[in-house]
């Protein structure tokens, strides 16, 4: 198997689970934001969590974090019980929420430093470690300016600095790329393959399905507050999807009858996209062959390429509600703990600083949210340290809702 970086997992060897979750359900008074979710999520490995708005993705990182307990099912972070011992999981994990609850009035080197001496590190070497984070996210330039002043962008980045502070082996990213400019966005994918080669655990929630398609290693389905079921995605990850050919010049309208001629189809069953033509098949096998007939026949193709990533066409099949395929011969749903099958061709079902957004390291974790959580349907983080009233720090409330 072949990671989206291009390196090849060893033959024989599994994964171990770095997040193993079990019938975990949470609601909210009479919304239930997560009804049943069961999956596992791999050392070495990068995990995408992908749903619409409301699935339930955000209230689940919450839990993960031991921000918030589940009202029923079980959740391991490298096998600790986050409920039972939240200070254990939280020396595991670097927790990024999808928007920066900072404190206004200190420096982004400050709140690393602030975060540092949290997890207990002497003064000089969270001062050695706030420099070297700010030169890895990119934000040296900024590090003296106040976190008021960073764009969205960059108080994601600030985010990441934040999370990997105490130098966590499981890492929950919601959003990450929120925001982040083209060039940032390529540098975090990067971080992200080099965390996973360095056999940490990467989860990651996002509504970017492109840039999930270029790193993630796996993914998990989530709709209405549940794990979908792994027959139906595998059902849904095999039906065809659209490709674009485009000819070198020549309009989409132009095209249509050289291309239907080329691969022996009606020329009505095909699409046109500006100046693509678009065909579906049912299989990269058979996008090949068509390739094959297109140029044979001596048309000079330019562009051939599938018009939607594996993600998100999945994610769109799901979201149609169409009823599933029947799976192949002797295929099986995956238990948790199990490598989750494929990568992003065929997706398989399957915190970090204490400041805020998230928790202390010492602190409860409860079966109600934090101090200061919201508890209807838009769950969010609260800080676990508070700056003076005068300055009081940024909400960071969930954007998704119930999810």
């Amino acid at each position: 198997m072949t990671t989206p970086s291009g390196t090849a997992a060893a033959p024989g060897t599994v994964a171990e689970p770095g997040i193993v979750v079990q019938g975990v359900r949470r609601s909210f008074g009479e919304v239930q934001a997560v009804r049943s979710i069961t999956f596992g999520a791999h050392a070495g490995r990068v995990t995408g969590l992908v749903g619409p708005n409301g699935s339930g993705k955000t209230t689940l990182l919450l839990m993960l974090a031991s921000l918030l307990a589940p009202d029923d099912g079980s959740i391991r972070i490298a096998g600790v019980d986050p409920v039972a011992d939240p200070q254990a999981a939280r020396a595991l994990l670097g927790w990024m929420p999808d928007a920066l609850g900072a404190w206004n009035a200190l420096t982004s080197r400050e709140t690393l430093v602030v975060t540092a001496r949290l997890y207990g590190m002497p003064k000089d070497a969270a001062s050695a470690r706030a420099d070297a984070l700010l030169t890895e996210v990119g934000l040296v330039e900024l590090a003296d300016a106040p976190a008021r002043v960073l764009s969205r962008g960059q108080k994601q980045r600030l985010g990441l600095a934040r999370a990997l502070v105490h130098d966590p082996r499981v890492l929950l990213l919601d959003e990450p790329a929120s925001g982040l400019d083209p060039q940032a966005r390529i540098d975090l994918r990067r971080l992200l393959r080099r965390f996973a080669a360095e056999g940490r655990t990467v989860l990651v929630s996002s509504h970017i399905l492109s840039e999930l398609e270029e790193v993630v290693d796996d993914a998990v389905f989530l709709l209405a507050g549940a794990t979908v079921d792994p027959a139906r995605v595998e059902a849904a990850a095999r039906r065809a999807r659209p490709w674009r050919v485009r000819l070198a010049s020549a309009e989409a309208g132009g095209a249509v009858d050289r291309v239907a001629a080329a691969l022996r189809v009606p020329a009505e069953t095909l699409g046109t996209d500006r100046r693509d033509v678009v065909v579906s098949f049912e299989s990269e096998d058979a996008a090949a062959a068509a390739l094959r007939d297109l140029i044979g026949a001596g048309l000079d193709v330019v562009e051939f390429a599938a018009a939607q990533g594996a993600l998100e066409r999945t994610f769109l099949d799901l979201g149609d509600g169409r009823p599933p395929a029947q799976p192949a011969p002797g295929a099986a749903a995956p238990a948790p703990g199990a490598p989750a099958t494929g990568g992003t061709g065929a997706p398989a079902p399957a915190p970090g600083a204490p400041a805020p957004g998230a928790p202390a390291p010492g602190a409860p974790a409860s079966g109600a949210p934090a101090p200061g959580t919201p508890t209807t349907g838009e769950p969010g983080a609260s800080p676990p340290l508070r700056p003076p009233a005068s300055d009081p720090p940024h909400s960071a409330h969930d954007s998704e809702g119930t999810s």
